[in-house]
């Protein structure tokens, strides 16, 4: 339509106002880490132990060729000033403006002596001298702040009122105009800058406290770990430990007083009681570890097992259940990761604790693969196989099968296609031969 602009001409305008809002934000956030970074380092140089030392001592040379240039000026007038010698009076005005500047290297640990011997000397400067300088005045707003961080901000504004009462006081010379702006700015300003002083000392406080929060809800976390760890066992060794001590003793007796027993069946009433005095040992271990922390004596330990341990394992199985029970290795053996090794030993342990009570006096086959990248597992039986065709398994499978996800690996439980039941697992290989360069 005449009159209006094309609709591609509108297009470029907001694209060009989209590319020009991309330096503007840039800039912007520029502009804040720049902010943010001199932020740090003033608070770096405020916090050095020589700053209020040598910003007492640039203020003072300030204040001196102030004082200098005031005492010029005020002689010009052919007069002295509050009733004092004019001979005297340079020598009265660098005096009371290294009074006004000097204290404050004292301010951060004296605040109120030096706030109080600054303001002090300036209230000399106007009310007798008719002078102030700058450096005077940004040095007494300086302890003013450092009395609000100390908690004292009805100080000074109390010492802010009094330079309030000696403006109005200045007399008509050449330098009146300026002192008593000077005077005013330190009376409004003064209260101010100490209660900037105040709310930096509150965001510290507050600060130290929620430090010290975090601090207090960590150690009540740990002291709860410490105390149901504790309450754990406490319940092992009460209930338990006390059960399998049963078991021990009672297979011991059942040895000793069942009259007529065969030999292997005294022989299988050792092994449990061999069994369940092993299982108390290794609890009483787990309880030492349990409870090392509120006890004084260290908890004794030792390695966990692994593949140099199911050699073992496999001899006490088949004295146990006086079956036949082969472990069969092929591959190249190498170095396996602690927690990989640890997997291994228990799923295998498992597999013959199942076959035991499952398929008794069945042969077992351990068959251990070392292959490059995994460590295959296959634990099979010559018993009947699982009732039904039920491959679903108990406890005792679940617990295998998270051990063996827990290091990365999966595993498989079910009849085998000859017969008898067959657990197979893989676990990866997490040498540390891998990750060297």
């Amino acid at each position: 339509m005449p009159g209006h602009p094309p609709r591609d001409g509108g297009a470029d305008t907001r694209a060009g106002g989209r590319h020009g809002a991309q330096p503007a934000a840039r800039m912007s956030t520029v502009s804040a880490d720049w902010l943010a970074r001199w932020a740090e380092a003033e608070r770096r140089i405020a916090a050095a132990p020589q700053a209020p030392a040598l910003t007492a001592a640039v203020l003072a040379v300030i204040a001196l060729a102030e004082a200098s240039t005031q005492a010029a000026t005020i002689s010009g007038t052919g007069h002295g000033s509050g009733g004092l010698d004019t001979g005297n009076l340079q020598l009265d005005l660098v005096l009371l403006s290294l009074i006004t500047t000097l204290p404050l290297a004292f301010a951060r640990n004296y605040p109120v002596p030096a706030a109080v011997t600054m303001a002090a000397a300036n209230a000399l400067l106007l009310g007798a001298l008719d002078a102030l300088t700058v450096a005077g005045v940004i040095a007494q707003l300086m302890v003013m702040y450092v009395l609000g961080r100390a908690g004292r901000q009805l100080l000074a504004a109390a010492l802010a009122v009094s330079f309030l009462l000696l403006a109005p006081t200045a007399h008509t010379h050449g330098s009146a105009g300026l002192t008593e702006d000077l005077a005013l700015l330190l009376a409004s300003a003064g209260p101010l800058s100490a209660w900037a002083g105040a709310a930096q000392r509150a965001r510290r406080e507050s600060a130290e406290l929620a430090r010290a929060r975090a601090g207090i809800e960590g150690t009540l976390l740990e002291h709860t770990a410490r105390g149901e760890r504790a309450r754990i066992s406490r319940e092992l060794h009460d209930v338990v430990a006390h059960h399998i001590s049963m078991i021990a003793v009672q297979a011991e007796n059942a040895r000793f007083t069942t009259p007529g027993m065969p030999d292997a069946g005294a022989q299988r009433l050792s092994s449990i009681g061999d069994t369940a005095r092993t299982a108390l040992t290794e609890m009483r271990m787990l309880l030492g570890v349990l409870h090392e922390d509120t006890s004084d004596e260290p908890a004794e330990r030792r390695p966990q097992p692994g593949i140099d341990q199911l050699s073992e394992l496999i001899d006490g199985a088949r004295e146990v259940s006086e079956a036949s029970t082969r472990l069969i290795t092929s591959g190249w053996p190498h170095p396996l990761d602690p927690g990989t090794e640890l997997a291994a030993y228990r799923i295998v342990q498992e597999a013959l604790t199942n076959a035991r009570r499952h398929a008794p006096g069945a042969a077992v086959d351990v068959e251990l693969h070392f292959a490059a990248d995994a460590l295959w597992l296959r634990i099979r039986d010559n018993g009947p196989g699982p009732p039904d065709g039920n491959q679903a398994g108990g406890n005792g499978l679940l617990g295998m099968r998270e051990r063996a996800t827990a290091v990365g690996g999966s595993l498989r439980a079910g009849g085998a296609a000859s017969g008898g039941f067959v657990v197979e697992a893989r676990l990866p290989v997490k040498a540390e031969r891998e990750a060297a360069p």
